[in-house]
């Protein structure tokens, strides 16, 4: 096998050219089976999860309760999730902007629609952000760049939840009496929290390796950019009040489903039940939050004191209605001219499992 480097936009590249015939060798073989055995094990837990949620509740009782005024709070669920969406946008394209990385708000408009359909429709590791990657790459932005700007946009997220989930604590405690579920809560959210906290960390450390060496530098890199995006007296604020409303939204989505059922709960019990499970769902053990959603909604409406079963009708609900966006994010992808580019990405990316 022959090894040749070519420098491509400034980067240099790794070009094998193997004969044809040769028996791959054992490293691409073990990365193979760990990719399978990854998607594997989510799919068993996402299918597990689903089938213990799935038990406690009636289909025919949950259709029976769906009539012509759910339609409306369903589109209506649809509608705010499409501003959430929006609002996403908006957030990310600050983002960029200390990135360096110049796209439009239309760009991070339509990638982030884009992004809604591959998380809901691809079973593997490549999801929506991973095709937001690719498709600010191809305007022209380094791979590194691109990568940095969408892993950013999660850290900050996450930090935001954990932020707004630790300052609603003592309501939620008067909600949640059972003492197990005061500790679970208490434990999930002080874990990302402390996360969070040890991200941004990374980025004040005065220790000069952390930005030399390939473990470290691009973690370095990336919390020294959140560190300028959160306390700028510019973007800072902006980021704040965008994080603040995209999960103000996200629970009232979820009203809307409840709303759409007549399910015997109230608006303030909604906004501090969703966002604990929001954090739970981050965990990349499932497909799309499919299982670990409905069993952790289930699971904190019984904490609550309200009904296990109208928590996982609520979820389930509440998935349909993401499903139903991704469904017009994938309209917006077939019409776009990064199509072709994305498709041949992702069937590179399955080639090499």
């Amino acid at each position: 096998m022959l090894r040749k480097h070519r420098r491509l936009s400034g980067e240099t590249v790794a070009v094998d050219y193997s004969f044809r015939g040769l028996t791959p060798v054992a490293p691409l073989a073990n990365g193979q089976m760990r990719k399978i055995l990854l998607l594997s094990a989510k799919i068993f837990i996402s299918g597990a999860l689903l089938f213990f949620a799935l038990r406690k509740i009636s289909f025919s009782d949950l259709l029976s309760r769906l009539d012509t005024g759910s339609i409306g709070w369903i589109m209506l669920a649809i509608g705010i999730a499409l501003l959430q969406i929006a609002f996403s946008a908006l957030r990310w394209r600050e983002i960029t902007g200390e990135c360096g990385v110049p796209l439009t708000t239309a760009q991070v408009l339509r990638f982030n629609l884009i992004g809604s359909f591959f998380n809901q429709t691809l079973p593997s590791s490549v999801g929506g952000d991973a095709v937001r990657i690719i498709l600010v790459r191809r305007t022209g932005t380094r791979w590194r760049a691109a990568a940095y700007t969408v892993f950013i946009d999660r850290a900050i997220g996450l930090i935001a939840l954990a932020i707004i989930v630790v300052g609603t604590l003592p309501w939620s405690f008067e909600l949640i009496g059972d003492i197990n579920g005061r500790y679970a809560l208490l434990l999930i959210d002080f874990a990302a929290l402390a996360g969070g906290i040890g991200f941004l960390t990374i980025g004040r450390l005065p220790w000069t390796w952390l930005s030399t060496r390939w473990q470290t530098k691009d973690i370095f890199a990336c919390s020294v950019i959140t560190n300028r995006l959160i306390f700028s007296g510019r973007r800072g604020p902006r980021i704040a009040v965008l994080s603040i409303l995209i999960h103000l939204l996200t629970s009232t989505i979820a009203w809307c489903v409840v709303r759409s059922i007549d399910a015997p709960v109230a608006f303030f019990q909604v906004f501090q039940l969703v966002p604990p499970v929001l954090l739970i769902t981050m965990i990349p053990i499932s497909i799309a939050g499919w299982g670990l959603r409905e069993a952790t909604m289930g699971l904190a409406f019984g904490y609550a004191g309200l009904m296990i079963s109208e928590g996982i009708n609520v979820s389930l609900l509440f998935g349909a209605v993401y499903f139903l966006v991704g469904i017009l994010g994938g309209l917006v992808w077939i019409l776009s001219s990064e199509k072709a580019d994305v498709a041949i990405v992702l069937a590179a990316s399955e080639q090499s499992r």
